[in-house]
């Protein structure tokens, strides 16, 4: 049974892709539609109560709030997929020189990584912000490579055991080069855990996106954002606190959903629970007529 099929059998990874492909296929559709222009005010319709026209009501300026939310997840997929690309390219790079190298450069890139990760990717991306402005590239290079030096410092220790198997010896004696040993046989075998590591990064990246945008370091005004949408909202929960609900909720699952992708991932894809589970399929007994 394929890992994916696996995957799709555990409830909280089939609960988590569902929601998953939800707000892709919101974030798809609202290129092409939403119900009201979301940047369209009507001051005759602010703060309507969820009806027919709007059906998660309106703010303070007369904008539909689902509109907003379904315009905000593209931010939110963007920043969760370039981030993510960024830390996995990140990670796999310090990984593989920290773990196959000669000892000096070993030793050096394991100090560096001690060291960024010692600072937050919040300060990390709001001191960035503060020099280049802020916008959607900064966001998705200061987190992805944050997040990419935690990559880093897990898949060193699962690079540094593949290196020590069997099957990389024999390769070693067949004759090929350590690029070719990297590609072929290390990082297919250490796949599970980039995999599990990339829907957590992604997860992190969507909370640091809508942190740094109610912060103000994150999109631009001009493009909707659900950390946006909280930060303008928030100075009317206690009067109007459905309209602060409904983007609490959309990252709220969105965070949730990755964050548990990655644990039925590492599930999934633990070959010990594979075995585990042929072996208990082969010691079935079968129906006797």
């Amino acid at each position: 049974m394929s890992a994916l099929r696996r995957l799709w059998r555990i409830p909280v990874g089939r609960a988590a892709l569902i929601v998953i492909a939800v707000v892709v296929l919101t974030a798809l559709v609202s290129v092409v539609w939403t119900p009201f222009d979301p940047r369209r005010a009507d001051a005759y319709a602010s703060w309507a109560s969820p009806s027919w026209p709007h059906l998660l009501g309106t703010d303070g300026t007369g904008r539909d709030i689902l509109s907003l939310v379904m315009a905000g997840s593209r931010i939110t997929v963007l920043v969760a997929v370039g981030a993510g690309i960024v830390a996995t390219l990140v990670g796999v790079v310090l990984a593989a020189l920290g773990a196959l190298t000669a000892r000096p450069v070993r030793e050096s890139v394991a100090v560096l990584v001690d060291i960024l990760i010692a600072f937050p990717v919040l300060l990390i991306a709001m001191m960035i912000a503060a020099v280049w402005g802020g916008s959607l590239w900064v966001v998705i290079w200061s987190v992805g490579i944050g997040y990419g030096v935690n990559i880093a410092r897990v898949a060193r220790a699962e690079l540094r055991r593949v290196n020590r198997s069997d099957f990389v010896t024999a390769a070693q004696a067949a004759g090929l080069t350590r690029s070719q040993i990297l590609v072929r046989h290390l990082l297919p075998n250490a796949a599970p855990v980039f995999i599990v590591q990339l829907s957590w990064s992604m997860a992190a990246a969507v909370l640091a996106e809508a942190g740094l945008s109610y912060l103000g370091f994150g999109a631009p005004v001009t493009q909707p954002s659900w950390g946006l949408l909280l930060s303008e909202l928030q100075n009317y929960l206690t009067l109007h606190p459905l309209a602060v609900l409904w983007p609490g909720i959309a990252i709220t699952l969105t965070v949730l959903a990755l964050n548990l992708l990655g644990d039925a991932l590492r599930e999934a894809t633990d070959p010990t629970l594979a075995r585990g589970e042929k072996r208990t399929q082969s010691h079935t007994p079968g129906v006797i007529a």
